[in-house]
C-alpha cells in the first residue's frame, strides 16, 4: 500500500493512526488463520490468508488488506494482543 494513503486513513472506532504491520505479526496471524484458530472481531473464522495489515497504534487491532484494499471495518478487524 502506497505510504501516503496509510497516513490519511485511522482506525474507525478510536481514530488512532495506523501504519503497516511487521511481517512477523502477519506471519504469526497467518499460521493461526490456517489453523483455523483466528476470529475477527465480528466472531467469524478468519479463513483467508492475509496479504498485509494496517496496524492501530496502541498495537492492540489489525485491519487487514486484501488485494491491495484495506478493510476498515470493525468486524473485520482482528484484536492482536494475543498473538
Amino acid at each position: 500500500m502506497n505510504a501516503d494513503l496509510v497516513q490519511l486513513l485511522v482506525c474507525p472506532e478510536t481514530h488512532q493512526s495506523l501504519s503497516h504491520a511487521p511481517a512477523s505479526l502477519i506471519s504469526g496471524l497467518n499460521q493461526r488463520i490456517a489453523a483455523g484458530t483466528l476470529k475477527n472481531r465480528g466472531g467469524e473464522v478468519t479463513q483467508e490468508p492475509l496479504e498485509a495489515g494496517l496496524l492501530r497504534s496502541d498495537g492492540r487491532v489489525l485491519y487487514p488488506v486484501r488485494h491491495g484494499i484495506p478493510i476498515m471495518l470493525i468486524v473485520e478487524s482482528l484484536e492482536v494482543t494475543t498473538v
